[in-house]
């Protein structure tokens, strides 16, 4: 019996309190945003060893170091020395720790060393070349992404092979099992490596025997954004004693990219009947207003546990929804707002614009700068800053100045054309000795000693230079616009086929952010004008935002993000822009069904980052990836809150009227709002009955999109939805009438 004062659960509310004090089992602890999920996560551990537990014994696993620290850092000052012992690590660093132990099992050496994601791909790339494997066609960073996704569903490079039933698949697989050998040989692993070996040692009946006796209690946290590698990896760990703390919130799934299966934890109680489940339905961090939006917002999702979080912070302000005529009024509105609300906050750091692709930042940063507002770009350069955006402009500015050598240094190796660190050494030794401009020695590269190797490809550049300047100067016609060499530079360059032949996530996003140059050129073509002289301008320009200054210290900063990266933090005032459909959801997830609900679980995400104040903003029309302004339908999402706990503005001027550096022309104002408030919609289409196959497990199957692919779940009706697995995007859960899916 505990005494009267225990400090370990006196504080905590009676969820938390049960939660932190359950006998050893089968726990899930269902922790809604806000809730206090670390603190009944670091209170279980203290409480555990409290009771009784051996630390040695106790294995917390988490998805970051900084979470493992946080929670080391807790549980010590509540017992001290006890505490000493415990296991607290990220799912790889404890396979790690297990591995240099008994990895020669395996037939590695424990001087093992981990690659990182360039090895990874050089490692790839140097199959594809053993193979005799056209990289254009078997981008590297794709080829390393289908191997991760093998690793982490626990699949071989020979059951790769026996599944492959077409030849790129085939391909890939040959391409696995080498770069797979090299692994070996070089007494190296890759990151999946880390737990697909974990998983081995600990499923072996004999080997794994000594860690299953000793590890009595395991606790994982997010166990939401486990995939199929890590869930084989905790089972095992529990599989004598069954005392398992699962902490998450499957409302909070948002990295199925990754590998993620939001199923792991809905399973739970199908793993464990006897499973104790505990709800964390009290928040800590956001009023009622934003917790009734949010929570409208993802009970739309089937594949959930029912849950209403409620706060005794009061009502709070409505949640506003902001209709802005286009990307930069949406941004300007932004800021404006930001201003007014400086004084009710400690400072610029209490604001927090989050947006679903990083290319949407561009808009938000200039308005900001342009407001004065100090502001930092977490988890990512800032716009002008990102590589492919530099690379671009190193053509540009080459265009504009044919004599920029770190410019030429840049452009010539992206993509890369056979000319190597040697030739340039070359060709600056030679210009630095007679003092030869950088156009002139291109003329004749092939002469200068040490260049001649790389003769042709830099005759090739040189002329794509002469051309691209041809052009922006107007010759044998008129001057083009500043929008039209950038798709030149881009079309020309190679720098979008290399990311279209890629393939990958991060490719189509650095593909969207070339695309916003675009947009940011047609936006300012009148104010810089056309020719050389309007690429200048541009240019310009576009140096003094990338070098504007660092942001000042002391009050703070507006932090803008991904919704990706909101994840796990809160602030005071949130603004989510870019509610639109086919921006968000994505339109990537918008034939997908599990694709549509993991955007919702993003949006929820976003919206219960806030703890006071929450924004939410769409724009009538927007420009996207490089084309011309589309009209913007307001996010389904937006439909699904309470017309009643919203406050609506609308901007009053029209759509292309004004914008960040100059007044956007020939644009044609949205259509009249058509919907409730004055939002207009766009009607979604059904499921067509008549488009819909009848699959089953095998067939073959191909989408206008993602290419052919084998089914892995079948279905049948305009409802159903199908699992089909494609080469090239990897797993898709599909509703049958509206994919458009065609028999192979």
């Amino acid at each position: 019996m505990r005494s009267a004062a225990d400090p370990l659960i006196d504080d905590l509310n009676e969820e938390q309190r049960e939660a932190v004090s359950a006998p050893a089992g089968p726990l899930l602890v269902l922790a809604g945003a806000g809730s206090g999920k670390t603190r009944v996560l670091t209170r279980r551990l203290a409480y555990l060893i409290r009771e009784g537990a051996d630390p040695m014994g106790l294995m917390a696993i988490t998805f970051t170091n900084k979470a493992a620290r946080e929670m080391t850092e807790r549980v010590e000052p509540l017992l001290g020395a006890r505490s000493h012992g415990m296991w607290v690590h990220t799912f790889h660093s404890a396979c790690a720790r297990l591995l240099r132990r008994e990895i020669t099992r395996f037939g590695y050496t424990t001087r093992f060393t981990i690659l990182d994601a360039d090895d990874q791909r050089a490692a790839a790339r140097e199959s594809l070349r053993e193979l005799q494997l056209d990289e254009k066609r078997f981008a590297p960073a794709a080829v390393v992404g289908r191997i991760s996704r093998a690793k982490q569903d626990l699949r071989t490079p020979e059951q790769e092979r026996a599944a492959a039933k077409d030849p790129w698949s085939q391909k890939c697989a040959a391409v696995y099992e080498r770069y797979q050998s090299k692994l070996e040989r070089a007494n190296s692993l890759d990151f999946d490596d880390l737990i697909v070996l974990g998983v081995r040692l600990l499923e072996d009946p004999e080997a794994g025997a000594p860690y299953r006796e000793q590890f009595r209690h395991v606790l994982v946290d997010e166990y939401q954004d486990t995939n199929h590698a890590q869930y084989r990896l905790v089972r095992a760990l529990v599989a004598a004693h069954r005392s398992i703390t699962a902490v998450g919130d499957e409302d909070q799934s948002i990295y199925r990219f990754r590998g993620a299966d939001v199923g792991n934890i809905l399973r739970f109680e199908e793993d464990f009947p006897d499973a104790r489940v505990v709800r964390l339905e009290r928040n800590y961090r956001s009023t009622q207003a934003i917790l009734d939006a949010s929570g409208s917002v993802i009970g739309h999702n089937d594949r959930r546990y029912p849950k209403r979080l409620w706060t005794d912070r009061g009502r709070g302000s409505a949640v506003v929804l902001y209709q802005a005529a286009d990307a930069g009024d949406e941004a300007v509105w932004v800021a404006r707002q930001i201003r007014a609300l400086r004084p009710e906050v400690e400072g610029f750091g209490d604001f927090a614009v989050l947006y679903r692709t990083r290319a949407q930042s561009r808009a938000l940063e200039e308005a900001l700068l342009g407001a004065g507002i100090p502001y930092v770009v977490v988890g990512d350069l800032r716009f002008y800053d990102r590589k492919e955006v530099k690379d671009a402009l190193a053509y540009l500015r080459l265009v504009s100045n044919p004599m920029d050598w770190a410019c030429f240094r840049r452009a010539v190796a992206a993509p890369r054309r056979g000319v190597g660190e040697a030739t340039l050494a070359a060709l600056a030794e030679h210009m630095a000795q007679t003092g030869e401009s950088l156009p002139s020695a291109l003329e004749h590269a092939g002469d200068i000693p040490g260049a001649g190797r790389a003769a042709a490809p830099l005759a090739a550049f040189a002329k794509l230079l002469e051309e691209l300047r041809a052009l922006a100067a107007g010759e044998g016609g008129q001057p083009a616009e500043v929008a039209e060499v950038v798709l030149a530079v881009l079309d020309r360059s190679g720098l979008y086929a290399e990311l279209r032949a890629e393939g990958t996530e991060e490719a189509r996003t650095r593909y969207e952010n070339l695309g916003e140059l675009v947009n940011v050129a047609r936006q300012n073509g009148p104010q810089v004008g056309s020719g050389l002289e309007g690429l200048a301008q541009f240019l310009e320009q576009a140096a003094l935002i990338a070098d504007a200054d660092q942001v000042p210290s002391g009050e703070g900063a507006v932090v803008c993000l991904t919704l990706h990266a909101a994840k796990g933090l809160e602030f005071p005032c949130v603004f989510l822009t870019g509610l639109e459909e086919g921006l968000f959801p994505h339109s990537r997830s918008l034939e997908d069904a599990e694709g549509i609900a993991e955007e919702r679980r993003l949006c929820y995400v976003g919206m219960t980052r806030a703890k006071r104040r929450l924004f939410l903003s769409h724009a009538r029309q927007r420009a996207q990836y490089g084309g011309g302004a589309i009209p913007g339908y307001p996010s389904r999402f937006l439909d699904e809150i309470d017309p009643a706990a919203l406050e609506v503005q609308s901007s009053r001027r029209e759509a292309g009227t004004s914008g960040m550096w100059t007044a956007r022309a020939g644009r044609t104002p949205s259509a009249p709002a058509q919907a409730r408030s004055g939002v207009p919609t766009r009607p979604l289409p059904g499921p067509d009955a008549a488009g819909a196959l009848d699959l089953r497990a095998g067939d073959r199957v191909s989408h206008h999109r993602w290419g052919e692919g084998v089914v892995v779940e079948g279905a049948s009706g305009a409802n159903g939805e199908v699992t089909v697995d494609f080469p090239a995007a990897g797993r898709r859960v599909l509703v049958l009438g509206l994919a458009r899916l065609q028999r192979v």
